[in-house]
């Protein structure tokens, strides 16, 4: 028998009590920040998965390192055309699967 008073048991009320309910204008910015930062993980670790330093995604994309730097670190969410040409530099595609229901 658990008796953890501190548990959580439904991370949607947490959410709900730091950044608001679905639909407001603070949940909706929480999720796009959520978003961009899950981005830019998956676009960090297929560069290293790749072992292609950002100086090398840059000049095959023909844009600066900073920019990708400012990528990985969330600070700017790419385009979807973006995250394609990414993946596409890193000679890795992108699969849109349907979950297992």
């Amino acid at each position: 028998m658990n008796t953890n008073d501190n548990q959580i048991n439904d991370y949607s009320a947490v959410l709900d009590a730091k950044y608001g309910k679905e639909g407001t204008k603070e949940r909706q910015k929480f999720n796009e920040e959520a978003y961009a930062f899950y981005t830019s993980q998956i676009i960090l670790d297929a560069r290293k998965e790749s072992k292609v330093t950002q100086q090398e995604l840059a000049e095959r994309m023909h844009v600066s390192k900073s920019y990708i730097s400012r990528i990985e670190k969330g600070v700017i969410n790419p385009s979807v055309a973006t995250f394609y040409r990414i993946m596409n530099a890193l000679g890795m595609r992108v699969e849109v699967v349907r979950p297992i229901a």
